[in-house]
């Protein structure tokens, strides 16, 4: 008897080596599950057209149309020099708009013989433009007949009303997908059900085989909707599910508590700050001192507005575990930024900061940095206050994570910017303790609370809202430089007045302009509407000679970008910092952490090349002081366009929590969880993060009960099968490290 579950088959078996190839290599799919797993995106209705308009460009398509009408024309080329080379030029029609299909060479004899005026079919190809309009080459197709029709029957008729399409590959259209699900579908009555009966049943859900039978071959739309809810449950249930197991595994683990003492390092750093701490500060500071005390690790994610005093609280948190006898480390993104946290944090500490020294205070403790590319003797003696814990704190970069680095008593890690730190890169530094350390997440960009759940869904959250007192507000425009040059003009004018009023500015550009290949060698001609669309993006090197020649002559302007050597980098912005230079034109490096508060100007050249989170972020360096904050968001798409949308909702609000749910509308979802879990199933398949936001709740209430009643699931085989799929090993590793 054959021992393999009927959905752990491989299609090699069900459907035969070619078609298995084609699917795992170019949809990732290898078993009989996967396929049933692979649902429709959307379905077309028999007596129903697609609309043509909203085809998306470059992308590869499925439409159901009908022809208008085919024209074969004859003409000489270089193969056919007696005219006999032939074209087949196809419009289809929606019955709102057009798109024409073209056939060359030998291709055109079957396509002329079958694509008469008034047939339907359902057309597959990659969408592109020639003379301005819309047009599919060479598309594969699939006539749709009558509803006896052996054709019909093949793309998934069988309802009468519903066709599937699928997400499709130019290697294998949405019908031969839908013959392969026809196969496969009889199997979906062995699908063992992930979710225990009560919960199901009390949710009015249906089964999981009824389920994907419904998903594939609906015969109304109630059916899709019903399938619909009992996957995207699927989804969220066995996600929060593996969460939870994490959560409760982390809560069996030992790790030493860290109480401040009552009149330490902490008392004494808190007499010398000259303001008080905001009422969310002491909030999120409390709850992160309860998770300090606890004798398992704290794992907390620390989320905030831009420049809520995210980092005052970090070095708050390292401050009481330094009293309490160990030391924290601080691991930030890249060299500038570790530079940056560590001249903040001794400045802000004073003599606190110069443990073992001459003038060192009583309670001081020792702030060291560790990145790649500090000279040999500075290294040695960084790595020497590690071990011997005569450093309390250290501040660096993913040098921090290499074998040679070893702690006296690791208590804390702070990990800077979570998106940018691989989770192998936080595992590392987490193994240096003798125990498991505590661990603290700071990310400024503000994620949903759904996302938060589903993403970052081990870790405990505390979200800080309200900005310090003495910040300024930023007031922020769209600067549209093709409609409007005079404005683009205004905007320097706008740089110099703030230089002359004794601040600073910062230039933005998406590119730094020393690249071997410039995008521009090569260039076709292009219409001015691809025009903004498709010229290299500005960059640093280029706007700031520009600038320096033009519109800011005589102001000091400097660059800064990250293929400068770090020493230079370095001098750069303490130069920027000393106020010596008016304008730093720079790429994003000066993204995050950057604290200039003189600087109250910036302008974001191409602003449309930067996502909706990285300009809440840019935008966050200015308005750090007493003086009010400006920034102007440069770009030459036109006013309808999606680009000039988002950056029009920048403009209008500076609710970080606000932007992060209209970046997640307007992009894909897994792009979101893609880069932020990649260890776990990244492409939700059913789960609309934002939409779904009560399910996602919902099923991490229900998760976290079953896990509590039964943390090894023993009772509930069908989930266990489903977390296994969901983690497969190398997966599970990865929600161990965490």
């Amino acid at each position: 008897m054959d021992l393999v579950p009927v959905l752990e088959e491989p299609l090699k078996k069900a459907l035969g080596p070619a078609t298995a190839k084609v699917m795992a290599e170019h949809l990732g799919l290898h078993t009989v599950g996967d396929l049933l797993h692979h649902y429709p995106r959307r379905y077309e209705e028999r007596g129903q057209l697609t609309h043509l308009a909203d085809l998306p460009m470059d992308e590869h398509v499925t439409v159901v149309a009908q022809v208008a009408d085919a024209r074969l024309h004859t003409f000489a080329s270089a193969k056919a020099p007696r005219g006999k080379g032939q074209r087949l030029e196809v419009t289809i029609t929606d019955g709102s708009g057009r798109i024409q299909l073209v056939f060359f060479g030998n291709g055109v004899h079957k396509p002329h013989k079958d694509l008469l005026p008034g047939t339907r079919a359902m057309f597959s190809g990659k969408v592109s433009v020639f003379n301005r309009r819309l047009q599919l080459a060479h598309p594969a197709y699939e006539l749709l007949r009558g509803e006896d029709d052996e054709a019909a029957e093949s793309v998934g008729s069988w309802a009468g009303a519903l066709i599937p399409i699928y997400p499709a590959t130019a290697k294998l259209e949405s019908w031969k997908i839908a013959k392969s699900v026809q196969t496969v579908l009889p199997s979906a009555q062995e699908a063992v059900d992930p979710l225990p009966d009560p919960l199901r049943s009390g949710r009015g859900l249906v089964t999981l085989p009824e389920a994907l039978l419904k998903i594939h071959r609906p015969h109304t739309k109630a059916d899709i909707h019903d399938a619909r809810a009992r996957l995207k449950w699927d989804e969220a249930f066995v996600l929060q599910v593996a969460l939870a197991r994490r959560r409760h595994a982390d809560a069996q683990l030992p790790a030493v508590a860290r109480v401040p003492l009552p009149d330490g390092l902490l008392t004494a750093f808190d007499a010398r700050l000259p303001f008080t701490l905001t009422e969310g500060q002491q909030k999120v500071s409390k709850e992160i001192f309860d998770g300090l005390a606890t004798e398992h690790p704290m794992h907390r994610l620390l989320q905030g507005e831009v420049g809520s005093g995210k980092t005052m609280v970090a070095l708050r948190a390292m401050l009481a575990v330094v009293d309490a006898g160990g030391q924290a480390a601080m691991l930030a993104p890249t060299e500038v930024l570790a530079q940056q946290h560590h001249r903040s944090i001794t400045e802000m500490m004073g003599e606190l900061a110069e443990g073992g020294m001459l003038g060192g205070a009583e309670h001081s403790t020792k702030v060291v940095l560790l990145t790649g590319s500090m000279g040999a003797a500075g290294r040695r003696q960084a790595l020497l206050d590690l071990v011997t814990g005569e450093a309390g704190i250290v501040i660096g970069t993913h040098a921090l994570i290499e074998d040679k680095v070893q702690f006296h008593d690791l208590g804390l890690v702070v990990v800077d910017e979570q998106h940018r730190f691989g989770v192998e890169q936080r595992d590392a530094l987490r193994g240096k303790g003798k125990q498991p350390p505590h661990l603290l997440v700071m990310t400024a960009t503000p994620i949903p609370r759904t996302v938060a759940m589903t993403v970052f869904g081990d870790l405990e959250t505390s979200v800080l809202d309200q900005l310090p007192a003495g910040r300024s507000p930023i007031a922020s425009h769209v600067v549209p430089a093709a409609d409007k040059p005079h404005f683009l003009s205004r905007a320097w004018e706008r740089v110099r007045e703030e230089v002359e009023n004794g601040h600073q500015a910062y230039v933005v550009c998406p590119r730094i302009g020393d690249e071997e290949d410039d995008p521009k060698k090569g260039a076709r001609k292009k219409s001015p509407e691809d025009e903004a669309e498709k010229r290299p993006p500005m960059a640093v090197l280029d706007v700031a000679d520009q600038l320096a020649k033009g519109p800011l002559q005589g102001l000091r302007v400097e660059v800064l970008h990250g293929r400068m050597h770090p020493d230079d980098k370095d001098a750069v912005m303490r130069r920027f910092a000393a106020g010596e230079t008016h304008v730093l034109v720079a790429t994003t490096v000066i993204e995050v952490g950057v604290n200039v508060p003189n600087a109250t100007a910036m302008v974001i050249m191409d602003a449309d090349r930067f996502g909706v989170s990285q300009l809440h972020q840019l935008r966050g360096r200015v308005g750090r002081g007493s003086a009010a904050g400006l920034c102007l968001l440069v770009s030459e798409m036109p006013e309808a366009s999606p680009a000039r949308q988002r950056l029009n909702a920048v403009a209008s609000t500076l609710d970080g929590f606000e932007l992060s749910r209209i970046d997640l509308e307007q992009r894909r979802e897994g792009d979101v969880l893609g880069q932020a879990q990649s260890g776990v199933r990244s492409s939700l398949r059913m789960l609309a993060v934002i939409e779904d936001e009560e399910i996602i709740a919902e099923a991490r209430e229900e998760a976290a009960s079953v896990v509590a009643a039964d943390p090894d699931l023993t009772g509930l085989p069908g989930l266990r099968v489903a977390l296994d799929a969901l983690l497969d090993e190398e997966r599970e590793q990865y929600l161990d490290k965490g």
